[in-house]
């Protein structure tokens, strides 16, 4: 992984990049290409889903990198409306990446109305059992979901990925992910472009330490200890996001984009989306 940080999953030793690529919003089309520029700029951990409709183009540019398949790390999730046939759904994912396993299968949202996520967890603990997924963990989920899938099921998640970012630091849940030994990933860690990085707070960060407002908040992301899956297709952007590993911010930079939290969502709420 050369610089790149990596941490330890509650799950047997297995180990994902601290900073990953996410293809959010990547069309189908592009997907191959943007995957095979992030590959070529370093990095070895893609985030995809289901729901995302990319997962060919993903799996395509993985089994074209040249790297060994255990040298890349691929998350895939279960979309909403699948909570009750988690098994063939991830079968389903598997043949569109064309992998004969994932390293993180993630429920993509607890769906509380749907009240299917204990089921879907359950499936998917048949499927780390069966080595089809290295870890198995979730995304958008709340205390109070987590509480409910501790209790009901046998494997506490590896990993919880939630949109966290400046605006949104989210506080109360990464101090449970951390008493529980569950991860913390950031989506959404640059605010999806919608104000954060010409924040007049970051730019007076970004001048003080010659960084762009995108790599002084990648940074801050990291140094709190959160894996992060920044997403662009820009080029110079997936190369400038990766640059992230050769300084360190002060405690005073640290407190100052502390300062900058907001309780702000970009997405929806866990506790009332209820899409399928």
């Amino acid at each position: 992984m050369g610089c790149m940080n990596s941490l330890l999953l509650n799950t047997d030793g297995v180990q994902i990049p601290q900073l990953g690529y996410g293809v959010f919003q990547v069309p189908a089309d592009e997907a191959e290409q943007a995957v095979a520029t992030a590959l070529q700029a370093g990095y070895r951990h893609i985030d995809t889903a289901a729901a995302y409709g990319n997962e060919e183009g993903v799996g395509r540019a993985v089994r074209a990198s040249g790297l060994p398949r255990e040298k890349v790390f691929v998350t895939t999730k279960l979309w909403n409306g699948d909570h009750g046939r988690a098994e063939a759904a991830f079968d389903e994912s598997l043949t569109r990446l064309g992998l004969d396993h994932v390293d993180l299968y993630l429920i993509h949202w607890p769906v509380p109305r749907q009240d299917k996520y204990v089921e879907a967890w359950k499936a998917m603990e048949r499927i780390y059992r069966d080595g089809r997924a290295k870890a198995i963990g979730v995304s958008n989920f709340t205390v109070g979901a987590l509480t409910r899938l501790m209790e009901e099921t046998d494997i506490t998640p590896a990993i919880n990925q939630i949109e966290l970012h400046p605006y949104l630091q989210q506080r109360e849940l990464r101090a449970f992910h951390e008493a529980n030994g569950i991860l913390t990933e950031a989506w959404s860690p640059l605010g999806q472009g919608k104000g954060l990085l010409t924040d007049p707070a970051l730019t007076v960060l970004s001048e003080k330490c010659g960084r762009t407002p995108a790599q002084i908040v990648l940074r801050w992301q990291l140094q709190l200890g959160n894996v992060v899956i920044p997403k662009s297709v820009t080029p110079a952007r997936i190369k400038e996001n990766i640059d992230v590993f050769d300084f360190i911010l002060d405690t005073e930079t640290m407190a100052a984009i502390g300062a900058m939290n907001r309780g702000q969502r970009i997405g929806p709420d866990p506790d009332t989306f209820n899409v399928t």
